[in-house]
């Protein structure tokens, strides 16, 4: 009996260590997305917005957001850096969020939005963190592959398009927002992908994340 019990502790310890491991980067690159389903994410309202083609997420359609509900860290995120491989069409406009948590429609309210935008009429081009310490230069073009990261590391945002930086933030002590951007602020939250319109049509792959 005392050994059967013991067999069972084994078996119970080491289910455990395995699913603690499967929630916890260790410092190492894990994908959020294995490049055939959504499997892992959660969108709400006008869901056909986002599909999976040749391996990439898509965004097209009406408004929605696509969070990523997966075990990565139990979908929940402080200090990182978020990698994506990310294509615009022209005229396209979408975004990538940080620091939020699922809405069921509507823009995100939580968290910050990092911009993806080479050529649509808003002038906030990508690499913004969007109307916080926004950029105007196009560093990269529409049709072609680019690398868009994130890192957050205490109260500091980083953000790189193709190894550049292009923001730098440091989020100020006791910082005050516009009631309409309350809580547009460092916390701990998932990440979010942005269908902005119908007429943008934006594409995601190898889409990594690193504790930090």
């Amino acid at each position: 009996m005392k050994r059967l019990l013991f067999l069972c502790w084994v078996a119970t310890a080491a289910i455990f260590i395995t699913s603690c491991a499967s929630t916890k980067s260790n410092g190492k690159w894990q994908s959020l997305f294995n490049g055939k389903n959504l499997n892992g994410w959660k969108v709400g309202d006008n869901a056909t917005t986002f599909t999976v083609k040749d391996g990439a997420i898509v965004a097209n359609g009406d408004v929605a957001h696509l969070f990523y509900d997966g075990p990565v860290m139990n979908h929940n995120f402080k200090n990182f850096t978020f990698k994506a491989q990310v294509m615009t069409k022209p005229g396209a406009n979408s975004g990538i969020y940080f620091h939020t948590q699922y809405q069921q429609k509507g823009w995100p309210e939580k968290g910050y939005e990092v911009q993806v935008n080479n050529s649509q009429g808003d002038w906030r081009r990508t690499g913004s963190l969007y109307a916080i310490q926004d950029v105007k230069e196009v560093y990269v073009k529409d049709n072609e592959w680019f690398t868009e990261s994130i890192t957050v590391k205490d109260k500091t945002v980083t953000i790189q398009i193709n190894g550049k930086t292009v923001v730098a933030y440091t989020e100020p002590e006791n910082v005050e927002r516009p009631k309409d951007m309350a809580a547009r602020l460092i916390s701990g939250g998932t990440f979010a992908l942005q269908g902005h319109d119908p007429g943008s049509t934006v594409m995601f792959k190898d889409i990594m994340v690193r504790e930090e």
